[in-house]
């Protein structure tokens, strides 16, 4: 479920310094319900809280999110991200995540380090086996240019200048999940108006991406989302397809 809340985006190259904003982030709490849609059902499944603070030199950021009771009969979410990035150039130190996933239980944990354009994540994972214990596992990654994770990139997708994205431009994009790295391709359609949970309309920029491993094999199904054309560029609404039905994130305040 959090994927859905985590806008996922580019790995520039030369484009980099030219694409994003120069603004920065004030402390902030971006609140979401997550519903689940299936023909004439359309119904809340879940909340969401995206927060972030400003560390000094640092932005400290958390996403935490929790099914609806209803919900936690089929499938029970509690799973909380922890994320550090750099305020002057956004790159990511560190990250966490903390899963309670229908009675299992997992912790990712990676540490950055850089070289020059290149970057490597220290990936710890734990999970907890059927018998009780706790077992561990190590893997590195390896990338270059610029190199974000599950919840470090929300916020880099929101410094871009999308004025500058031409309708119908693809950008590629790697981002490391958990023990590994994931190739995005970023598609922007444009301006639209959409309607929020409660019913009011904002114009939003609609935005596609494409998730695929060792740079072909589709790791899941396409997720749209709309970002506010304010300075904010709040993600307002995002729709990503389950085996049956839709699964739909909407913007409720902050």
């Amino acid at each position: 479920m959090t994927r859905f809340l985590l806008f996922l985006t580019l790995l520039l190259t030369t484009t980099y310094s030219s694409v994003l904003s120069a603004k920065g982030f004030e402390n902030e709490k971006l609140h979401y319900v997550i519903t689940y849609k299936w023909g004439l059902i359309h119904k809340d499944a879940g909340d969401a809280t995206l927060s972030l603070r400003n560390n000094g030199t640092n932005y400290d950021l958390m996403l935490a999110a929790k099914t609806k009771p209803w919900a936690d009969r089929f499938y029970q979410v509690r799973d909380t991200l922890l994320g550090s990035i750099r305020i002057k150039d956004m790159k990511a130190l560190s990250y966490s995540k903390i899963a309670h996933e229908k009675g299992k239980y997992g912790k990712d944990v990676i540490t950055y380090s850089y070289s020059g354009n290149k970057a490597t994540g220290f990936c710890k994972r734990y999970k907890r086996n059927k018998d009780g214990k706790i077992s561990e596992s190590e893997k590195t990654l390896h990338a270059t240019g610029p190199v974000y994770d599950m919840l470090s990139v929300f916020y880099y997708l929101r410094l871009i200048n999308y004025d500058d994205l031409q309708k119908g431009r693809v950008i590629k994009a790697t981002v490391f999940s958990g023990s590994k790295a994931e190739t995005i391709t970023i598609k922007s359609l444009g301006k639209e108006m959409i309607k929020l949970r409660d019913k009011t309309k904002r114009e939003a920029y609609h935005i596609q991406f494409n998730f695929t491993t060792g740079g072909q094999k589709k790791s899941s199904d396409d997720i749209d989302t709309w970002i506010s054309t304010d300075s904010q560029h709040i993600p307002l609404y995002l729709v990503g397809q389950l085996p049956v039905g839709q699964v739909r994130v909407y913007f409720t305040g902050q």
